[in-house]
């Protein structure tokens, strides 16, 4: 099998549950009166009620559980960090280890797939009202999955060819696979809602829109990367590439082989990590260098661990101050240490910058105001999938009160 094809299909880091191993790691849960580690998920999935029904074997009631309460269940089951919200706050801690919330997760969701079970159920009459989500990714498909549940009409515009955004373009395939991200999706749709891809819309567009739908919910996330601005960084050169793109370019199977190149990622967070792990799979020499100590990484921890595992090099306390080119393409990159003592020089093929992303220029200016709403990376400046489910059922709610204020009036 070719490194495209490994890239493609994912490798799982850790063997799911079979129904066996699920009741054993369910039975250690302790049934909680107020349980904790619901009170820690940010989309409020309640992991505990879910927990308590497998339990009791009652599979069912754990799929229903997670999806009335969270449209990505199967996503943020892979790719949530749960050693930082529900597993942290587990009860179980004191005693021993927390629940493996995220695996149990997993399994419920695989459970619904295999017996396809039907939680969702499409309105039989709609209300009339019209809302357009513009982009595809958590945020925007949560808000379009509690409206259509409540009867409107949801369009969704996505700019790419695949709809998911970040899960689709933006996370490498050993952490979540295409084929749950579509499952997930597929559910949505089943509920009318009318994802239409290809189709990108600029702010310019907005007023004409607003006069087409009740309500329109922007939702792009954060679609442009940061770089490093120094006037000895040359970010033209070719081999300079930033995090997003290279993600879609390796999902995408444009990129298919990089053995023998030598790449460099400049970062310290999970997409980082992805962009390394991406680098690696596909057979390049690949170095991660963090400007901070590796305890400030904002990556996961077991992101981390795992690309150390791997052989990864993670250099921390060094950030590029020169690129070296020749004949118009990268060759090497000189570092300064964090305390201007030291100095290091690599040599690259590729430098990768994953040290954040902002607003695309077509949506840098937008503004919340009548009819128009937001959620998600491009509200909140960047965050994990599962805060990006809650902010779109949150939003969901404000625009189901805007337009019966609308009515009422």
């Amino acid at each position: 099998m070719t490194k495209v094809l490994d890239i493609a299909y994912g490798e799982k880091k850790e063997e799911a549950y079979n129904i066996r191993t699920a009741m054993e790691e369910a039975s250690r849960c302790l049934l909680c009166y107020d349980a904790p580690c619901s009170e820690a998920c940010p989309a409020k999935t309640d992991p505990g009620k879910f927990i308590r029904s497998l339990r009791f074997k009652n599979f069912k009631g754990a799929v229903e559980t997670i999806r009335e309460n969270n449209p990505f269940g199967g996503s943020c089951s892979l790719i949530c960090p749960h050693a930082k919200l529900c597993e942290q706050a587990c009860s179980r801690t004191g005693i021993d280890k927390p629940i493996n919330i995220g695996k149990l997760q997993e399994f419920a969701v695989n459970q619904e797939k295999i017996h396809n079970m039907k939680v969702y159920e499409k309105p039989e009459n709609t209300n009339g009202k019209r809302i357009l989500c513009i982009g595809s990714g958590p945020a925007s498909l949560t808000c379009a999955s509690v409206l259509a549940r409540e009867g409107y009409e949801v369009e969704v515009f996505e700019a790419e060819a695949k709809p998911g955004g970040i899960l689709t373009y933006g996370i490498n395939p050993s952490r979540i696979s295409q084929e749950i991200v579509d499952y997930d999706i597929s559910l949505i749709e089943e509920l009318g809602v009318k994802i239409i891809c290809n189709r990108k819309v600029t702010l310019d567009e907005l007023e004409e829109l607003k006069d087409k739908y009740d309500a329109i919910h922007i939702g792009v996330g954060l679609t442009e990367s940061k770089i490093i601005a120094d006037e000895k960084v040359n970010t033209e050169l070719e081999g300079v590439e930033v995090a997003l793109a290279f993600l879609k370019s390796a999902r995408t199977g444009e990129i298919k082989n990089l053995e023998n190149e030598n790449i460099i990622v400049i970062g310290g967070g999970d997409v980082a990590m992805d962009c390394a792990l991406t680098a690696h799979q596909l057979g390049a020499n690949t170095k991660i260098v963090y400007r901070r100590s590796i305890e400030e990484a904002p990556a996961n921890i077991d992101e981390i661990s795992m690309i150390q595992a791997m052989g990864i090099s993670m250099i921390t306390e060094f950030t590029p101050v020169e690129t070296i080119e020749e004949e118009g393409k990268l060759k090497k990159i000189k570092f300064e240490s964090r305390d201007k003592i030291s100095n290091m020089e690599l040599k690259a093929d590729r430098m990768i910058f994953a040290i954040g992303q902002k607003r695309a220029k077509d949506f840098k200016d937008f503004k919340v105001e009548d009819k128009v709403f937001a959620s998600g990376d491009i509200a909140n400046g960047g965050d994990t999938v599962v805060e990006a489910v809650a902010e779109g059922k949150e939003v969901a709610k404000e625009i189901m009160n805007y337009i019966d204020c609308k009515e009422d009036k």
